[in-house]
Formats: structure tokens, C-alpha cells, sequence
């Protein structure tokens, strides 16, 4: 009976101690944390430029096409869309600026786009924390402008947004994606 106690305890410890094998016969460690992290599909990032003193910054995730079709595909037309991926994009101004004809206050706002075949809708919202468009509401935008979207001649692979300073005093804000390039003015009070 010793001898059967002693047997089973060393095939227990045993089988405790060895480390467990995959399916390529690779020995890996159960507790062993890996340090290797998946780079996001859709990584955080922004765009930004001091204008006129007015520092315009702009929050987003980028997703990339990988192969997809965008615009009329994930993208659907005419639906509101976040202009990202996951979180909702936002848009920030230290000072009052006037994009199209209407003047926007110093703030923090939702960026939010209509895609369209031959137009697109910019939309600034009072509410800018929020995942993908789930609490949207039309009655909290501040700011409608419709913008002619442009052709590229060459695929953008990842969703890049510009600030871009035209004469010291104003910027261009462009977004561009697949084969898409839509762009508005944004002027300082």
C-alpha cells in the first residue's frame, strides 16, 4: 500500500511540476505572462496645430481599409458616423473660431459626419463622450456644414485627419480615407 501511495504522489507532483505542452510540442509555462501585446486595428491618436493662438485639436481611433470597401460598405452612406472607429471623435478649441457661417464657442465638441455620395455633412455636437454614435442626438449639435467630398488619385490606407494653418490666422481640417478627402475651414473670431 506504501509502495502505491509513493507511486501515485510522485506521478502527482510530477504532472504538477511539468510544464504544458501546445499543439507544435512547444513546452510553455501556464503562469508565464507574455509581454507581447497585438497592436490595436484601430490605434488612438490626433491631430493638432496652434492657429492664431487657438490650439485646434482633434481625438480619434484610425482604423486602416485592409482590403475593405469603406464608403457604401463599412462606412454606410447617408447614416451618421463617428469619422473613427469605437469612441466617438472629438474636436477641441481653446478660442471661439467660425466654421462655415457660424460661430462656435471655445470647447470641446462630438465630430460626427454624414458620408454621402456627392455630399457630406460635418456636424459638431455638445456632446463629445460617447461610443460610436449609441447617444447621438440631433437636438445637441451646434454646428451642420455641408462639404463636397474630393477623388484621391491614391488610396489613404489608415484614417488621417490634418490641421493645417493657411495664413497664420485660419486652418483647414481635412479628413482623409480609402480614396476620399473631404476638408472645411475653420477661421478665428
Amino acid at each position: 500500500m506504501k509502495n502505491i501511495t509513493f507511486i501515485l504522489m510522485s506521478t502527482l507532483l510530477l504532472a504538477c511540476s511539468t510544464k504544458d505542452k501546445d499543439q507544435t510540442g512547444h513546452q510553455h509555462d501556464p503562469t508565464e505572462v507574455t509581454t507581447e501585446s497585438k497592436k490595436p486595428k484601430s490605434p488612438k491618436t490626433s491631430a493638432m496645430a496652434m492657429v492664431g493662438g487657438n490650439h485646434i485639436h482633434i481625438d480619434y481611433s484610425a482604423p486602416s481599409v485592409r482590403g475593405r470597401q469603406i464608403f457604401g460598405g463599412l462606412v454606410a452612406y447617408d447614416e451618421i458616423w463617428v469619422a473613427g472607429a469605437h469612441k466617438a471623435t472629438s474636436i477641441s478649441f481653446d478660442k471661439a473660431v467660425t466654421i462655415g457661417d457660424k460661430k462656435v464657442p471655445a470647447g470641446k465638441y462630438g465630430f460626427f459626419t454624414i458620408p454621402g455620395k456627392e455630399k457630406w455633412i460635418i456636424i459638431l455636437n455638445k456632446q463629445w463622450d460617447m461610443h460610436l454614435a449609441d447617444d447621438y442626438q440631433q437636438s445637441e449639435d451646434i454646428l451642420r456644414l455641408e462639404v463636397t467630398p474630393e477623388i484621391l488619385e491614391t488610396p489613404v490606407e489608415m484614417l488621417t485627419y490634418t490641421v493645417n494653418s493657411t495664413d497664420g490666422k485660419n486652418a483647414v481640417v481635412s479628413i482623409a480615407w480609402d480614396m476620399i478627402r473631404i476638408s472645411f475651414e475653420v477661421r478665428n473670431v
